[in-house]
């Protein structure tokens, strides 16, 4: 029997959609709070950024999207850079808030001119290859998190083999959710995979649960004002182009995944619009910035359950908990080895997301042009290659979104002059 489609627009009863929502929240809370705590910043401001910045791109993208803001990575090294800088996050923030302009600009560029440029700088061949680099390049982080890594190279102490165990029994129980779980289950195989893995761990005494005990019942985020400078807001801007890429390619494959022609309606201008008005305020208030989150992308590929009412559910949740100490903080004490049993699943996920647009878009790699521009992006993306521009380093995704996007441009230049020895299709 077939598993059932929840659509973009299906709204569920509020005792089906909670545990939806939690499974986004338990998916995407280890990465979001991470960044903050790079940082050196509160992780409840950005939980309840996030929240608020999901609202809003549901509202502006009138409901038509199921993606959730998380806090972004590619602005870790630059922020870093400024706070060891001037001393201070805050002067990080208007370069957020820079960032924020830059995706409303785009989005009015995209509103007044369309996409048919994207085609052009980004068709199937390279778009296919920049998606299934993005679950690649994350594969490495997952497995870190469960102890494989670790465990290939050398030989494993008692911690190690807790990890392992830990991670693999959560990976298990997500594979047979996956395939075997019916009914309601069937839906939840991440949050299942979640709890069934933390049970564990507390049973094998590999929860602190001390932050939990001296955690206040109710606590407020910490908010900030911005610092303005010059100079700190040209360290942050180039970090803007691998986001951008980064987020037309999450709207396609989250396209893919729903059926649904997302860069046309709602459209990829009102999707620019919302993330930069989300940004705009997490830089105002003191928060990391956000992107669209491939880790809910690959539960919505798994679970088959696109509503933009459970996306919402898991931003509402997230605003109270960030709010409720115990209860953040519960959540904080998830093992990173469970996070990474369930991340070994969704990043392969997104993965093969990339290789379903290769088949879907009809992509002939007998062609030259197509084989030589899904072999560079492939290559750019995980050679390991970077290139420093400023302080931010494109490598892996971003340089492989930049790669392919250039050499698509060039074959398009030579197209339009006659030089190549293909037409074009």
């Amino acid at each position: 029997m077939p598993k059932r489609v929840i659509g973009i627009h299906e709204k569920l009863p509020l005792l089906a959609s909670l545990p939806l929502s939690i499974q986004h929240l338990t998916a995407m809370f280890g990465a979001t709070i991470l960044v903050p705590i790079l940082l050196h910043v509160n992780p409840s401001i950005a939980l309840f950024m996030n929240g608020i910045g999901t609202l809003i791109y549901a509202w502006v993208t009138k409901g038509g999207i199921p993606a959730y803001l998380g806090s972004s990575f590619a602005f870790i090294a630059p922020s870093l850079l400024i706070i060891s800088s001037y001393g201070d996050f805050a002067y990080a923030q208007p370069g957020f808030i820079f960032f924020g302009l830059f995706f409303i600009l785009i989005s009015f560029v995209v509103s007044r001119w369309g996409t048919s440029w994207i085609d052009v700088i980004m068709p199937p061949a390279v778009m296919g290859a920049v998606v299934a680099i993005i679950g690649l390049e994350l594969a490495p982080v997952a497995a870190k998190q469960a102890g494989l890594v670790h465990a290939l190279g050398s030989a494993q102490d008692v911690t190690d083999k807790t990890v392992m165990v830990i991670s693999m029994f959560t990976l298990v129980v997500g594979i047979v959710g996956s395939v075997m779980f019916r009914g309601f289950f069937q839906v939840i195989p991440v949050l299942s995979a979640v709890v069934a893995g933390y049970l564990l761990a507390l049973f094998l005494g590999a929860v602190d649960t001390a932050a939990i005990q001296s955690a206040a019942w109710f606590s407020l985020p910490a908010f900030q004002v911005p610092k303005f400078d010059a100079n700190a807001m040209l360290i942050i801007a180039p970090a803007c182009i691998v986001v951008l890429a980064e987020h037309i390619s999450h709207l396609i494959v989250t396209g893919k995944i729903t059926g649904a022609d997302l860069m046309r309606d709602p459209g990829l201008h009102r999707s620019l619009l919302g993330d930069g008005i989300s940004n705009i305020l997490s830089g105002c208030s003191g928060s990391p910035p956000n992107t669209t989150y491939g880790e809910n992308i690959g539960v919505m590929a798994i679970t088959r359950v696109y509503s933009v009412w459970v996306i919402r559910g898991a931003a509402i949740l997230a605003i109270l908990f960030s709010c409720i100490g115990k209860v953040s903080a519960a959540i904080s004490t998830i093992p990173v080895a469970v996070l990474g049993g369930v991340t070994l699943l969704l990043y392969g996920v997104i993965a093969v997301q990339g290789f379903r647009m290769f088949v879907e878009q009809n992509v002939d790699f007998s062609r030259n042009r197509n084989m030589v521009l899904g072999a560079l992006t492939f290559v750019a993306g995980i050679s390991g290659a970077g290139i420093t521009i400023g302080s931010v380093e494109l490598k892996g995704m971003a340089l492989a979104a930049v790669v392919g996007a250039v050499i698509s441009l060039v074959f398009w230049i030579f197209d339009r002059l006659g030089l190549m020895n293909e037409e074009a299709v």
